[in-house]
Formats: C-alpha cells, sequence, structure tokens
C-alpha cells in the first residue's frame, strides 16, 4: 500500500473568482514546502481548470477530468440566470461522476470550495473513505436547503476552514456544526518571490498622477458605483486626482453610463482586467475597496505588504478584523457614501507618520497571508488525523 497521501481540491468555477488564485495557490504551497511525497490533484468538473493544466503541470499538481459535459469555451459565464442553469448541470451530470472517482482513486482528503452542495449532497448516501474538508469563505447565506444539508453531514464531515476568526465565530453561533471541526485558514494569498518580481515591471501607463485604486470585479457585491460617486464629492476640492478601477464584470455598461453622464471621464477610468496589478498599487496613493460582503479581500492584503494605506468598507466578513477594526486603515460604514468622502478626506489631510504607523499595523497582518503560513496551517489540519 502507497505511503503517498492523496489529496484532491474540488472547485468548479465559471467565472474569474479570486478562489482560482487561493486553490491554485494552496495546491502549490503543499507541493512546494512538503517534507512528505504527497499526490495533489484538482478535479476537471466541466473543464474549467483546463487553461491552467500548464502552470499545475510545473508543479506537479494532476488534473482529474470528469465525463460530462465540457463548458471551458464558454467561460467566464456572467449573469444570475445563466449561472444558475450551469450550477444546476452540474449537480444533475456531476454527481455520479464524483462518486466514481472518490470510490476508485480513495484519496485521502477532498477539500471543498464552490458548488459544495454537490459533494456533501453524496455524504448523505453514502460512505467514504476520504475526508472531507469543507470552506467556508465569509459568512454564507443560510437558505433552508443549506442549513439541512449542513445539519445532515456534519457528523461527517472532518473540517470546517474559515478564513478569519470572524466567520469562525458566526459560524459557532449557528451551532451547525462541532466547534473543534471550525478552524481558521488564512487565504494563500502572497507568493513573495512573485510579488517581488511583479513589482518591478516598468508597464504602467499613468505617468506621475495621483490616484486612488481599487481592483475587483465590477458587480454589485463589489459596489463601485458607491466609490465612483464618493469619488465625484472629493474632486470639487481636489481636480488633480483620478480613479482607477481594474476589473471586469456585469456592471460595466452601468458604470461607464454613470461616468459619462456626470462629466467624470477626465478623472475616472476603468481600465479592465490587468493581470500584474502590482505596479498599479506601488504607484497608487490608497486603495479602496467598496465592497459590501469581504472575507477579507485579497486586494487589501497584498496593498498592505506593498506598504499602501487601505481604505475599507467596514463589511462582513473580514475587513474589520483585518484592519485591527480601524487602528492599521481607514474603516467606513458599509454601503454610506458620506462615511467613505470622510474616510477618503481624512486619508488626505492626515501626515506621512499616521498614514505610516497603519502601514505598518496592517503590513503585520498581511504576513498571515503568506503561502508559507498557509501551508503550516493546513499541514497541521491534515495531520490531526494521523496523530489522533
Amino acid at each position: 500500500m502507497s505511503n503517498i497521501k492523496k489529496i484532491f481540491y474540488w472547485s468548479p468555477h465559471i467565472s474569474n473568482v479570486a478562489t482560482i488564485k487561493n486553490v491554485t495557490n494552496s495546491m502549490i504551497s503543499l507541493k512546494s514546502y512538503s517534507k512528505k511525497p504527497l499526490n495533489i490533484s484538482i478535479i476537471n468538473v466541466i473543464g474549467e481548470w483546463s487553461r491552467n493544466k500548464d502552470q499545475l503541470s510545473s508543479f506537479g499538481i494532476n488534473l482529474i477530468e470528469m465525463k460530462g459535459p465540457k463548458l471551458d469555451k464558454f467561460i467566464p459565464i456572467t449573469g444570475f440566470l445563466k449561472s444558475r442553469i450551469i450550477f444546476f448541470l452540474i449537480g444533475l451530470t456531476k454527481f455520479f461522476a464524483l462518486k466514481k472517482i472518490l470510490k476508485n482513486e480513495k484519496p485521502d482528503y477532498l477539500i471543498l470550495h464552490l458548488v459544495t452542495s454537490l459533494p456533501l449532497a453524496l455524504l448523505i448516501f453514502f460512505n467514504f473513505e476520504t475526508k472531507f474538508i469543507l470552506r467556508i469563505s465569509g459568512l454564507p447565506h443560510m437558505s433552508f436547503l443549506r442549513k439541512i444539508l449542513w445539519k445532515t453531514v456534519s457528523k461527517k464531515i472532518f473540517l470546517v476552514s474559515c478564513p478569519s476568526d470572524q466567520t469562525r465565530k458566526d459560524l459557532i453561533k449557528l451551532n451547525i456544526f462541532p466547534e473543534n471541526k471550525l478552524k481558521i485558514l488564512y487565504d494563500p494569498i502572497l507568493q513573495i518571490k512573485k510579488i517581488k518580481k511583479d513589482l518591478d515591471n516598468k508597464k504602467f501607463s499613468f505617468g506621475d498622477k495621483k490616484y486612488f485604486l481599487n481592483i475587483g470585479r465590477l458587480t454589485k457585491q463589489k459596489n463601485q458605483i458607491l466609490l465612483i460617486k464618493a469619488f465625484s464629492e472629493i474632486l470639487v476640492k481636489n481636480r488633480d486626482l483620478i480613479l482607477l478601477i481594474v476589473g471586469e464584470g456585469e456592471e460595466r455598461t452601468n458604470l461607464e453610463k454613470y461616468i459619462k453622464s456626470n462629466n467624470l471621464n477626465n478623472n475616472i477610468f476603468l481600465i479592465g482586467h490587468i493581470e500584474n496589478v502590482y505596479p498599479y498599487i506601488k504607484k497608487s496613493l490608497a486603495v479602496i475597496s467598496s465592497s459590501k460582503w469581504e472575507d477579507p479581500g485579497a486586494v487589501m492584503i497584498e496593498a498592505s505588504f506593498c506598504n499602501k494605506n487601505v481604505i475599507s468598507s467596514n463589511c462582513p466578513n473580514g475587513p474589520e478584523e483585518f484592519l485591527s477594526y480601524g487602528k492599521s486603515g481607514y474603516l467606513f460604514k458599509n454601503n454610506n457614501q458620506k462615511d467613505l468622502v470622510d474616510k477618503m478626506n481624512l486619508f488626505l489631510v492626515e501626515s506621512d507618520k499616521e498614514r505610516l504607523n497603519k502601514i505598518i499595523e496592517s503590513k503585520k497582518k498581511a504576513k498571515n497571508y503568506t503561502i508559507f503560513n498557509h501551508f503550516k496551517l493546513l499541514d497541521s489540519f491534515l495531520n490531526m488525523s494521523d496523530r489522533s
């Protein structure tokens, strides 16, 4: 019998979400730092991981193909109705395919990130040698069906990982999973060597302009419309400032219309998806997160590591904790335009020393999110059963 531990990841996705990077970095961390031989594999549910095949292969990470329809030609898929149809098709066509993989391959662990209802439903009807680890990002919407599903399988789940202490506390209050199964596992956001290399990239197209920076999908969750409205007020006394918004999404048209109708074209720029955002972070005045919910969000962690101030909403379920409730950043009331304007003005008038003190504190927190720290935590969880 082989002593090589098998660890499979399940993370089907239909759009460019941050989870893709986190899952990739999690697998890379295990392959890079484990002293024991590991078989790390990602299940390619609808072909969504095919475009990452070369990168994964270079780290010795396997791609396990599932039978059934491949939809990678149509990814990214946006829109509520389309996404729900795709998720329904995944549930309908992949249930028994996943069961077969688990029965035949017998992985030691299956780490679940997205569309988790399908593998969890398997636990209702079947028993597996595989230990299931459920990843919960932020406080989830507790629908009746989700609550029933989680309660039904809670005893069969090996472990539930949470991205922040606040999320763990919220889950304890829900009293669904045993408290001893709830573990904090910080996302593997920071690859130090890669960041330093990316920071040296000289490609940048905004010269010496002074600008605030927002990075994220153009969605209602990210709430860029609030930021645009607040920034238009800042412009009254700061005409030389600009706002750069990096990302794509279904709200682009609405944002463009608002910018144009309010004559903001010379100061606000939607610059689309940028593969390497670090030069933009490096040259910014500060990075702003206007999200309605976040956990806590890769961008503010990357910005903090790059010695930049962060202005963020105090939305659930992570920015407050990461920014030490205002000690290491500028927190404004969630979805509150006036308070966002006040915090942006506060940033503009504070001294360099006051700004630097916040940066020092937030950078300390950011170091929790290196891929090495993620590995240490995850490795300790994976070895729990060996010690028991």
